[in-house]
C-alpha cells in the first residue's frame, strides 16, 4: 500500500477551537465497502484520496490498521446499512475501532441512541460527521437548513447529506445548504443528476467527496480517482 495523504487526517483531530478551520477543502474519500474495493485501495496512486470509509456494516471488524486515516461507518439499514440495526451491536462495532479511525459518521437519527459512541469519539479527539440519506428524493431547503442545525445542535463535526437528484432544483437545495449550515457540508447527490452534482458541490466547497474504489454502491457515483482528475481540471485550488 503506498502512503495516503495523512496530513488531512491530522488536521481533524485537533481541538474544538480549530476544527472547523482545518477541514481539508473537497477532500476525496474512497469507499471500502468490499473486499475488492479494499484490495483496491492497495493500488491508489499517492494523493487519490486523503481518507478511506471503512464500511463497517459491510466488512465487520477486520479494518487494517495499515490503511489509514479511515472514516468509520457502521450505517444503519434504514438509511442504506447492511447490517443489524441493533444498537448494541453497532455501538460494540464503533467502540471496537475507534481508536484506528479519524473520523465517525452516525446518522442524526441514530446520534441520540448511541450518544456514547459520539461523547468516546469526542474525548478522543476523532471528528464527528453527522449523516442523513434520502434516496427517493432532495428534501426542501427549510428541511437542509433544519437538518444542518440539528447536526450542529448534537455536536458534530460535519454534517454529511446525501440526497437522490432528479432536477436542477435538486442540485440548487444542495448548493445553498453550502452557504446556510451552520458546519461544514459534505454534501453529494444519487440519481440521474447525481455525477453532476458530486462534481459541482465539490468545486463549490463540498468537504468530503465519496468515489468507489471497487464498483458503485449508489447510482451517480465517480470513482475516487475519476473525481480527483476531474477536480483537479475544472477546480484547480480547490482539490
Amino acid at each position: 500500500m503506498r502512503p495516503l495523504n495523512r496530513a488531512a487526517a491530522i488536521e481533524m483531530t485537533t481541538n474544538d477551537d480549530t476544527l472547523h478551520q482545518k477541514i481539508p477543502q473537497a477532500a476525496i474519500v474512497g469507499i471500502v465497502d468490499s473486499p475488492e474495493a479494499l484490495a483496491a485501495s492497495s493500488d491508489l496512486r499517492p494523493g487519490t484520496v486523503d481518507f478511506l470509509e471503512w464500511r463497517a456494516d459491510h466488512l465487520g471488524m477486520d479494518l487494517p490498521g495499515r490503511l489509514q486515516p479511515w472514516i468509520l461507518t457502521v450505517r444503519h439499514p434504514d438509511e442504506g446499512g447492511a447490517a443489524d440495526a441493533d444498537p448494541g451491536a453497532r455501538r460494540a462495532v464503533f467502540h471496537a475501532l475507534m481508536p484506528a479511525a479519524a473520523m465517525i459518521d452516525l446518522e442524526i437519527s441514530s446520534w441520540s441512541g448511541l450518544a456514547d459512541v459520539a461523547e468516546t469519539a469526542h474525548r478522543m479527539g476523532i471528528a464527528r460527521i453527522a449523516s442523513f440519506h434520502d434516496f427517493e428524493k432532495t428534501p426542501s431547503f427549510t428541511v437542509l437548513c433544519d437538518l444542518a442545525r440539528r447536526a450542529a445542535d448534537v455536536g458534530a463535526d460535519i454534517f454529511k447529506i446525501a440526497t437522490r437528484a432528479e432536477g436542477p432544483g435538486d442540485v440548487a437545495r444542495l448548493l445553498g445548504l453550502l452557504e446556510r449550515s451552520p458546519l461544514p457540508v459534505a454534501a453529494m447527490g444519487m440519481g440521474r443528476l447525481g455525477m453532476a452534482s458530486r462534481l459541482v458541490l465539490a468545486s463549490a466547497g463540498s468537504c468530503l467527496n465519496y468515489g468507489w474504489l471497487h464498483q458503485p454502491n449508489v447510482a451517480g457515483q465517480w470513482s475516487a480517482s475519476e473525481l480527483k482528475s476531474l477536480l483537479r481540471r475544472s477546480a484547480p485550488g480547490v482539490c
